[in-house]
């Protein structure tokens, strides 16, 4: 039965949506139907589509009382809105739906899993968040709420555990047919840790043990875990807060890190061996993974950043978007991440230059836009004169330009967006550590209106950043101090009708 708060809240976004459809919004990446979106959740393919909900505030583009948006996709690239899937109208999670995950149990049904917030007035009168782990149990479009809800409360935590910071709950299917769950909590020194729950149906857990905890390591409390085998190996991916630096391999503030190592399942021992940044740009958080069809493991990620989220106009009808789905490897035991092949499909107007060799700026013809996808191969004409520094800017015109700058003796890629329009002192540059051989290097560049993505080294190292330039400034130059050789490639990405109609 469908509460009166979720019907309003879909009859609300259904209007606004209407109103607002002359909107600019990315092209091809997923954004908010109405309001505000944060962390995929329930990424999953369900009934031959892939579905993905998301943290939502519907009415309007700020973060608020948190729902769970929900859309659809055959190649995920072209969304088609569904309505909102969860509201907080229960006494469990009055106040909020945080983040989840998704199954499809035995019997056909789908089973969404997601964090239940109360407030607790504490003693002082100041409020915390009571976290708890619900279930909704549905058809794709409908979901009815578990009537034993909450199936993991306080009374499930191991001793010393945080009542308050105990969420994200992502499910996984084991060989045997049984489910696991990996939850972020952090101890009584607010430091991380993934706690491991096991069932036999999905609606029963038990609590087994601490997978992982942070000793000190990683920022402080670990959000969003996903836990998965690829190549060979154990993944696990968490979202820690307040991170320090660690060269530029982590940075200040939110991120995320993959673990990469050796899982016993019998014993449910994770034995690390790797850990790293998964995406070293400005906007990215919160990764969620599925399996796909064809036995690809798909992540995506909310490309936004929290501390820059809240700069947007209250006018904005939207805010938020998602990252582009990318398919996950190892190579040489780190992750490796590359745009989904479904991306060539979009592809038109090819431009393609071979063996430029150039100082200083050039503009090459054809080569411009905000929606393209465009591979770069640099090298040096001789090894023992090697350029200085490389750069490609682009969302370009006599004001505003976002650029990615190669410097290959420091072998340092960075993204900067200071000249992008903004106008508040935010984080605007990022740098990563890349492999470069005697400067050469490959670049994928992929802009969509309001976002850069940039793959090094065929998915190595990625970063994502979020740009709000006008969309006029769409010229493109590339900047040599040295001579570099280079391979061009460019697509226009065109894809018809992105968002369907209900």
């Amino acid at each position: 039965m469908i509460s009166q708060i979720l019907r309003d809240a879909r009859k609300y976004e259904e209007t606004t949506e209407k109103i607002n459809s002359d909107t600019i919004r990315p092209a091809f990446h997923l954004s908010t139907r109405v309001g505000w979106m944060n962390d995929p959740n329930g990424f999953s393919f369900y009934k031959g589509e892939y579905h993905l909900f998301y943290q939502y505030h519907p009415y309007n583009s700020h973060w608020g009382l948190m729902y769970w948006g929900h859309a659809v996709s055959k190649d995920l690239l072209h969304w088609t809105y569904l309505p909102a899937a969860l509201a907080p109208d229960t006494a469990y999670d009055r106040d909020g739906c945080f983040s989840g995950s998704a199954v499809t149990l035995p019997d056909g049904r789908q089973l969404l899993m997601y964090t239940g917030v109360l407030k607790e007035t504490q003693p002082d009168g100041s409020t915390c968040d009571i976290q708890t782990q619900c279930i909704a149990v549905g058809d794709g479009i409908d979901y009815e709420k578990y009537l034993k809800n909450p199936v993991l409360s306080e009374k499930d935590l191991p001793e010393g555990a945080s009542k308050y910071d105990f969420r994200d709950p992502k499910i996984f299917q084991k060989s045997d047919g049984s489910f696991g769950c990996v939850i972020g909590n952090c101890d009584s020194k607010k430091d991380g840790q993934i706690l491991l729950y096991n069932s036999l149906d999905g609606f029963n857990w038990r609590f087994d043990k601490i997978l992982e905890a942070n000793k000190g390591r990683l920022g402080k409390m670990w959000e969003c875990p996903d836990f998965f085998t690829l190549d060979g190996k154990q993944v696990l991916i968490i979202s820690p807060q307040d991170m320090m630096p660690q060269g530029f391999e982590y940075h200040n503030g939110n991120g995320t890190v993959c673990m990469i190592g050796e899982y016993d399942e019998e014993t449910n021992i994770f034995q690390e061996e790797h850990t790293q940044t998964v995406d070293y740009g400005i906007d990215f958080y919160a990764a969620q993974t599925v399996l796909a069809p064809d036995g690809r493991r798909i992540m995506i990620g909310w490309m936004q950043n929290w501390d820059t989220c809240n700069m947007n106009s209250s006018e904005q009808p939207w805010f938020g978007q998602m990252s582009l789905p990318r398919e996950l490897s190892i190579k040489n035991g780190r992750l490796i991440q590359k745009p989904i092949k479904e991306l060539d499909n979009i592809h038109k107007n090819e431009v393609r230059y071979e063996n430029i060799t150039f100082t200083d700026i050039i503009k090459l013809e054809g080569i411009k836009g905000r929606k393209i996808d465009m591979e770069l191969n640099l090298q040096s004409n001789s090894e023992q004169n090697i350029y200085r520094k490389f750069a490609v800017r682009f969302a370009q015109n006599d004001t505003y330009q976002t650029s990615i700058s190669f410097r290959p003796y420091e072998s340092i890629i960075k993204v900067d967006r200071k000249f992008s329009g903004s106008r508040r002192a935010i984080i605007h540059q990022r740098r990563s550590l890349v492999r470069n051989e005697n400067g050469k290097i490959k670049l994928r560049i992929i802009l969509d209106n309001f976002s850069v993505e940039v793959f090094v080294n065929d998915g190595e190292q990625v970063l994502s950043t979020t740009i709000y330039t006008d969309l006029k400034a769409d010229h493109i130059s590339f900047f040599a101090d040295g001579l570099v050789t280079m391979d061009v490639v460019k697509y226009d990405l065109i894809a018809e009708d992105v968002y369907g109609e209900n």
